[in-house]
Order: structure tokens, then sequence, then C-alpha cells
């Protein structure tokens, strides 16, 4: 891909990657905190709604490496078309069927279709941002998510309660759509174009990969596993916690958002920590503050104790925005870079399906606290690995680009 010669600026990734991420965000956000309390309507128990939710992140996990072949085959555009289908056709299928075996199906797809869209937007601005501004870069990225995520549950939580929990999948459908249909026309097709490479011989080119690279996935990939798995135990903890304490589907999305505004006001103040001092300067926070989030969550027998708990969750995920797509950026190899982010990907999002999976599996041998308390502990790992075992990606030539956001 032709590299642009004008300097870059990050306005100039606001139309055609920031804004369809809000978009598509809002959608998910509207969908998450739905999804237990869906599974739950349809008879599911409490462990079984938690493997639901853990689904989402299977379904991520699984198609990481098709979504790299896929997005180095037909490009960017063509490929996030087909994963939104999905997303467009979910609400029709759920009107037909009250099957919770059914729904989880559904949840698999969807997470699908996210890798998808993780996948070429991190590549997009992988290609297109220098290393001096790519924690900003890639931090905005994660922020724009995360405003996203902010309005999507209480949005999604007032919608389910005023007019039944399928709406927020309608939600997530129409604004995938308008997600898409930005991206798709605001990204011209000779900006991403398909990499030059044989289709039969792509799978082969991510075994090169994992070989040549296999240090990075056994360190800095292992960090990037436990802070997956702490988002995403948050995301099946806060629903199942409040729902176990008698909260309504409103106040559930109202403590979601309240947890993720923290991380909305950090973001761009992490990017620029990332850029200036190093990756583990917010990597090692981001895992130590969630971990302790997650542990006070057996304290909290009120909305208030709760929210306290969501928020401190908070505090550390706006410490790592935007972190694991910076790491793997900065470790990707110029030749093959589609290939290294699809392992990456997969490496991390197995963080996020087994995140919700301890949680569902522990919950019947030492209750709900006990399990959300373990998924928590595997933080202080996490925060170890990278800061001993890690190295600090960041290596500067010259003096640093001072781009403005806007």
């Amino acid at each position: 891909m032709a590299q642009a010669e004008a300097p870059f600026r990050l306005r100039s990734l606001g139309l055609s990657v920031y804004l369809p991420t809000v978009l598509f965000a809002i959608g998910q956000g509207a969908a998450l905190p739905v999804i237990p309390l869906f599974a739950k309507d349809l008879g599911a128990s409490v462990a079984f709604a938690a493997t639901i939710v853990g689904l989402r992140g299977w379904g991520t996990m699984v198609f990481d490496l098709p979504a790299g072949a896929m997005i180095a085959r037909f490009g960017e555009r063509r490929s996030m078309l087909f994963g939104t289908i999905a997303l467009a056709v979910m609400p029709f299928i759920i009107l037909v069927s009250r099957s919770p075996i059914v729904f989880a199906a559904l949840v698999f797809v969807m997470g699908c279709s996210f890798a998808i869209w993780q996948l070429a937007r991190l590549a997009y601005v992988t290609e297109r941002a220098p290393l001096e501004v790519r924690g900003r870069a890639l931090s905005l990225l994660g922020g724009t998510n995360r405003v996203g995520n902010l309005i999507g549950p209480l949005v999604g939580g007032v919608a389910a309660e005023a007019y039944g929990l399928e709406t927020a999948f309608w939600l997530q459908a129409a604004l995938s759509v308008a997600a898409s249909a930005v991206m798709y026309l605001l990204v011209r097709a000779d900006d991403h174009a398909p990499a030059e490479m044989s289709h039969s011989g792509i799978y082969g080119r991510f075994a090169t990969v994992v070989v040549e690279h296999r240090k990075v996935f056994l360190t800095a990939g292992l960090a990037t596993v436990a802070i997956q798995v702490l988002r995403r135990s948050r995301e099946a903890a806060i629903p199942l916690w409040g729902d176990s304490i008698g909260m309504s589907p409103s106040q559930i999305g109202f403590i979601l958002s309240g947890s993720i505004l923290i991380e909305v006001l950090l973001f761009y103040p992490t990017g620029i920590v990332m850029d200036r001092w190093g990756r583990k300067w917010t990597g090692v926070p981001c895992l130590v503050f969630m971990a302790i989030g997650l542990m006070l969550f057996p304290f909290a027998h009120s909305f208030t104790g709760l929210l306290l708990a969501g928020m401190v969750t908070g505090l550390g995920n706006g410490f790592g925005a935007g972190i694991a797509m910076t790491l793997g950026a900065d470790f990707s190899p110029a030749v093959g870079r589609n290939e290294f982010l699809g392992v990456w990907r997969l490496v991390g999002d197995i963080g996020g399906a087994a995140g919700p999976m301890v949680i569902g599996g522990l919950a019947g041998p030492i209750g709900l606290g006990g399990a959300i308390v373990a998924s928590g502990g595997l933080g202080a790992l996490g925060a170890i690995v990278l800061m001993f075992f890690v190295a600090e990606p960041l290596k500067r030539k010259r003096a640093p680009v001072e781009p403005r956001p806007g």
C-alpha cells in the first residue's frame, strides 16, 4: 500500500474510522447488557446466561483468522458488508425463535461479525499512523468505541425496559448497517486494497507468523489475554450481579454507562502517555485497577456500591484504552501485517472468550461472587508479565510529532 506524502493528521481518520466506530459501538453497547437478561428470559440458568455472553467472545476468537484472510483477499469494505449482514438479520430470527440454544448461536455469530470490524479498523489505522502518534491514533479508536459503549447501554436499557428486551437487538442492527454504509462511502476502494497473496497459501502464512513471532505472543500476547479476560468478565459481571441484587435493566445499563464514562474521559490522555513514556505506563495500571474493581463486586449490595465497583473497573479500562491494539500494531511486521494482526486478535480474543466462561464455570461451585473475584485475580498475573517480561516497543529516533486531534 502506498504511503501518503502529506504529514499524518489524526483528523484524517475522523470520518472514515472514528464516526462509523461510534455508530457501531452504540449498537453493540445497546445489546451487550441485554444479552444475559434476554437469555434468562428465555429460560437459561445464570451459568448458561454467562456462557451465552461468552459465546460472543468465542465467535470473535474463532473468526479472527478467517477475518484476516477475508480482509486480505477482498478488502476492508466488502468484508465489513458481510459482517453487517449477520447483525442485520439477527432480530428477525429472534422474532421467530424463543430457544436459548438458537439465541446462543446468534450471539456466537454476533462475535464473528465483530471480528471483521475490529481487525479491519486495526489494520487500517496501523498502516496509516506512524509509531510516534500510533498510541494516540489507536487510543482515539478505543475511545470512540467507548463513547458508543457509553451511550449504547443506557439507550438499550431504557428501550428494553420500555418496549421489550428484543428492542436492543433492533437498535444494534440499524446502527450496524448505518456504520457500514458510512465506512463504505468514505473509504475509497484503493485506500485499503486487498493484499497480493494467494488464497491457498494464507493459512501457511499464519503458521509462519506464529513461529517467527512466538516470543511476542507468549509474553505481550499473554498480557493481552489477561486484559481481555477482565474486560469481558466485567460485561458479564455487571448485569448478572446487578440482577442478583434486584436491579432493573435501566439501572444495570446506567451502571455500565457510568463505568464507561470514566474510560471516555481518559482515552486521549492515555494515548499521550503511551506515546511519550511508553506502553507499560498504561497497560500495568489497566490490569491492576480492573482486577481491584472486580474483586469489589461481592461487597456491593446496593446500586451505589455496584456503581462504585463498576467505576473502578472503568478507571482501569480507561488506562488501557487502545493498549491491546497499540501493542499489536507496534509488534506487527511490515510484511505479513494482516496475518500477524489476525493472530494477535485471536490471542487477545482467547481472553475475551474465557472471561465470561470463568464466571459461568465457577458460579456453580463457588458462587457468582467468588467467580467474579477469581476472574479479577487473573489481572495480577497479567500485570507481572507485562511489567517484567514484555519489552517496551516504543523506541524514538526523532523528536515527537504533535498532531492536532481535530
